[in-house]
């Protein structure tokens, strides 16, 4: 991605270069893949972000990449399932009635929306977390952070839909508990380029890196002992 003079002016003011991280050790990294299920990608669902299916092969190139590496893969998919009483405010004000009963019905666990797309290339030996809300890390949502610090990783690329919500809302939750975090911009799609390119301008200001696939898996360091896929 190519970021404004402006950007690129304040981003090396604050921290000395445009770029932090030469080397992204393969062992202490993960890539984290929001909500590519079909409730988000798939024409016909309320919660459609149609550019998220071009980056069904991007995402699908940065994850064999880092599993090759000997690195992690985390698919991370929402559910639904009782959100109308743990998340009540979301479902009863910021949403209609007719779009909060759609969400409820269709991105339950154990609905089809639910489901990664069909053509992410999953392997058996990734990792699934579910959450409750926008952010993976934030409190109650998930078991994220904990799973990821048990491998001991302190690295993730942020791959996924909506880069302005989930996406974000996980990655900026993510710097705060002191991950190195890099958001992955062609593996990212928000329903707009222009709400796209505005979160990651914003992200890179003030809170981690922005890296292409092929930018990431080049600094990817491997491990000594690369972690077996099936």
């Amino acid at each position: 991605m190519e970021f404004p003079q402006w950007v690129q002016d304040r981003v090396i003011a604050r921290q000395g270069c445009l770029h932090p991280y030469d080397e992204l050790p393969a062992a202490r990294t993960a890539v984290v893949v929001i909500d590519m299920q079909q409730y988000f990608t798939l024409p016909g669902y309320q919660g459609e972000c149609a550019p998220a299916r071009e980056i069904i092969a991007p995402i699908n190139r940065l994850c064999g990449a880092v599993r090759d590496a000997g690195g992690v893969v985390v698919w991370v998919q929402t559910a639904s399932d009782n959100a109308d009483v743990f998340w009540s405010h979301h479902h009863g004000v910021m949403l209609t009635p007719e779009r909060s009963a759609r969400r409820l019905e269709t991105l339950r666990r154990d609905a089809p929306g639910f489901e990664l797309h069909p053509d992410l290339r999953a392997r058996s030996t990734d990792l699934h977390v579910v959450k409750r809300y926008y952010s993976a890390m934030a409190p109650g949502s998930s078991e994220l952070e904990p799973l990821l610090r048990g491998l001991g990783v302190d690295t993730l690329l942020i791959a996924g839909t909506v880069t302005n919500v989930c996406c974000e809302s996980t990655a900026r939750d993510a710097m705060m508990r002191d991950f190195r975090t890099i958001m992955v911009d062609d593996a990212l799609a928000a329903v707009t380029p222009a709400e796209h390119e505005n979160a990651l301008h914003g992200w890179m200001l003030f809170f981690g890196d922005v890296l292409s696939v092929d930018e990431a898996a080049a600094r990817l360091k491997p491990a000594q002992a690369p972690r077996k896929t099936a």
